[in-house]
């Protein structure tokens, strides 16, 4: 079944219950097989069949429940949404000046104490009316036309207990104020509630533009790798050199790079030598030299070299705009630990407004007098009190942080699910080639007998093994031509499969390969048995040469450990996690490298495709496991892990395949990413405790639990007050993860 996959922004939100409601309404559609709501980006993916579901079609199950998808938005510059964010952040803040100087008037001309001290025409009722209105339908209409379409679609969200809890006050107020006789004759007298309505609206109000500035805050990692981005290239076209627009850019261009710009897309050098800053896309501080036939990655700084290279990946297939793709991804993503809270959230309004009900109805039956007036400022108090705004925003807000801190050292996220998982982890499998270790074979020791010399005897290597295609043989050449010796004209070349090569040179029969071939030819290898052992138990593959059935001299190979491995290694141990090399290698070679880094446990002569059985054993075993491997070729036991680590290059292979990609190559980053997770999940913890105490313990407070006793009551400004701390405290903690270390 072919499957799409939209993100779109959603209007509207502002609490958990609202994430729920947007989620059941997209999720009952026929054809739509997921949709996750991400309150903290405002955001909204989908994946649906195309066939059985239109942009129309979300957009409308969308608007049903009361809020609005923006699915065919044309697609902004960092500009025009930045001005945008900052149009909608002056709109709010010019609502809250004039809700909170209109709500000051109203409270310093009725709240007790403050009277004696303001204007005769601020104690005025109808003056406080005409004060207040603005407020309530203006400064307020958010608030209504959400509740408004909530009621239609038989929903409730935080918006419905605000309009309840301020409505109830006006209106109460307003009677006062055109019938205070009315109030007179049933024993209350009349005092207006204007300044709990205006106060209340606009003490809101200010919670929520607090709380932008700092949601705003969270998404600064994007931000960041958005403007990492070149704005024009110099290409050369019609042999002149111009200056083009990064939009103008199209694949095969030839482009000019000089020392200090930014290398504006992705593409392979072809001409010229320089040193990278990657440290934008890897996290990597160490420049990284370049020559022809190298890849360079857009958003990198070019140090000292001036090269040109063949543009091959723009636009949106550059390494960088990947990046950024999966970062927003991972941040509008849902971590289980979140599904929870929203669960509980899409239940908590209801309850709520019959929490309400009974805080109304036993304070007008068994509460002093006057009873009405009681019950209805506890009641007001308690639908106010009970925002679950802190709630809805635990999770998503740390997630936001942690994962956009995690894409600055170079570890790109998937996924919530992934990086809350992480912490779990007990066990990590590591593949050797290519991991742990470079990849790419090196020559380590070259040994001559006799009277040949070790260049000569690595000419003969290299010129023998010129015609081979083993990865070894590569190494012998590599290593002759960085010695720039000139290599011997080699005939009458043969491979011979499982053994080695041999040809002739200058008429001297030469053969070059492993014990077998040494065996096969009579040449004796008594002599040097012991020394052959010793370079194997150091983990090197031994070749021999042999010179007319005569050894001559002996060449080792050897993967060559990564420089982070041991350090990344140690970091893992540090942390209590088992550490686990798997590998087609011998059980010699395997061991001594495993001995080599500290591991104990290595899985020897294992098969590409029998990886993925040795971790489900492990798993067996009751551990959650990660398996880091290069993306590719260990795709299978990747994606069999609890937690699949990619050590790539950040290709789409390697994205792919892994929960988490390791672009910087660094396996210290193993570590960072399991040391992240523990520290976004200890947040994520701190803040639904925070946001589910605050409720517990302040809600039955409202209700008026400590009045019988303490003779005490939580006046409704305060309970305002006290419900935009706590959303802006769960933000500002969420934010705290950006100064926490992880490395």
């Amino acid at each position: 079944m072919n499957q799409n996959k939209k993100t779109f922004s959603i209007k509207g939100m502002h609490c958990a219950s609202c994430v729920m409601v947007i989620e059941d309404s997209l999720k009952k559609m026929d054809g739509v097989t997921q949709a996750t709501v991400n309150l903290a980006t405002e955001k909204a993916t989908v994946i649906y069949d195309p066939i059985k579901v239109t942009d129309e079609q979300l957009s409308s199950a969308v608007s049903n429940v009361g809020y609005q998808a923006l699915i065919t938005e044309e697609i902004k510059t960092e500009d025009d949404e930045q001005k945008e964010k900052q149009q909608e952040l002056h709109d709010l803040r010019f609502k809250v000046v004039v809700s909170l100087i209109l709500g000051g008037l109203i409270l310093w001309g009725s709240f007790p104490g403050l009277i004696k001290t303001s204007p005769v025409i601020l104690q005025n009722f109808f003056v406080q009316l005409l004060l207040a209105t603005p407020v309530q339908f203006w400064a307020g209409f958010g608030f209504y036309r959400a509740t408004i379409s909530a009621i239609k679609h038989r929903t409730a969200n935080m918006d419905t207990l605000v309009v309840i809890g301020t409505t109830v006050a006006y209106i109460y107020s307003t009677v006062v104020t055109l019938l205070p006789q009315l109030m007179i004759k049933v024993g209350i007298e009349p005092m207006p509630y204007f300044d709990t309505a205006a106060v209340i609206i606009g003490l809101i109000l200010l919670g929520r533009y607090f709380e932008a500035k700092a949601k705003a805050g969270t998404s600064e990692a994007i931000k960041k790798l958005i403007g990492l981005q070149a704005k024009t290239a110099r290409v050369l076209r019609a042999g002149q050199e111009i200056d083009l627009s990064i939009n103008e850019v199209v694949i095969g261009d030839i482009i000019r790079v000089r020392p200090g710009e930014k290398i504006p897309v992705d593409g392979i050098i072809v001409e010229g030598e320089s040193s990278i800053d990657e440290s934008m896309v890897t996290g990597e501080s160490m420049p990284v030299e370049k020559i022809s036939g190298d890849t360079v990655v857009g958003a990198t700084i070019n140090k000292t070299g001036t090269f040109t290279f063949r543009a091959t990946k723009i636009g949106q297939e550059t390494m960088l705009a990947q990046i950024i793709k999966l970062v927003q991804e991972a941040q509008g993503s849902k971590a289980p630990i979140q599904r929870l809270a929203d669960m509980i959230s899409s239940y908590f309004v209801p309850v709520v407004i019959m929490l309400a009900f009974l805080t109304f109805a036993v304070w007008y039956v068994f509460g002093p007098a006057p009873t009405l007036l009681f019950a209805l400022l506890n009641t007001v108090a308690v639908l106010i009190i009970a925002c679950p705004c802190a709630m809805g925003l635990a999770t998503p807000t740390a997630i936001m942080v942690g994962t956009g801190k995690g894409a600055e050292h170079g570890i790109l996220i998937k996924d919530a699910e992934s990086l809350e998982t992480a912490h779990k982890i007990k066990t990590i499998i590591f593949d050797k080639t290519g991991t742990l270790t470079k990849g790419k074979p090196e020559v380590t020791d070259i040994t001559a007998f006799g009277s040949m010399d070790k260049d000569t005897l690595l000419k003969l290597a290299g010129s023998i093994e010129k015609g081979s295609e083993h990865s070894l043989a590569e190494a012998i050449v590599k290593e002759a031509e960085s010695q720039n010796l000139v290599l011997f004209k080699v005939e009458k070349f043969q491979a011979i499969p499982g053994h080695g090569v041999e040809g002739m040179v200058d008429n001297q029969r030469i053969v070059f390969g492993n014990k077998r071939l040494m065996n096969k030819e009579g040449i004796s290898l008594t002599l040097v048995d012991d020394q052959i052992a010793k370079l194997e138990d150091a983990g090197k593959t031994v070749m021999m040469i042999g010179l007319e059935n005569k050894l001559v001299g002996l060449i080792a190979v050897a993967d060559i450990v990564k420089d982070s491995a041991r350090e990344g290694l140690i970091a893992l141990q540090k942390l209590g996690l088992e550490v686990v090399m798997i590998t087609g290698d011998n059980q010699r070679t395997a061991k001594a490298i495993g001995q080599s880094l500290g591991i104990t446990r290595v899985l020897a002569e294992v098969l590409p495709d029998q990886k993925e059985a040795e971790v489900r054993k492990i798993q067996a075993e009751g551990k959650v496991v990660a398996m880091v491997g290069d993306g590719i070729n260990d795709a299978p036991a990747l994606a069999a892990a609890d937690v699949g680590i990619a050590m790539g290059s950040g290709t789409d292979v390697a994205i792919e395949a892994a929960d988490i990609t390791l672009i910087n190559k660094d396996l210290k980053s193993v570590a960072m990413a399991i040391v992240l997770s523990k520290k976004t999940m200890r947040t994520i913890r701190l803040n639904l405790f925070w946001a589910f105490s605050y409720n517990i313990v302040l809600i039955p407070v409202a209700m008026g639990v400590l009045y019988p006793v303490f003779k005490l009551l939580l006046n409704p400004i305060f309970a305002s007050v006290a419900m935009a701390t706590s959303s802006i405290s769960v933000v500002v903690n969420s934010l705290l993860l950006k100064r926490k270390k992880i490395v």
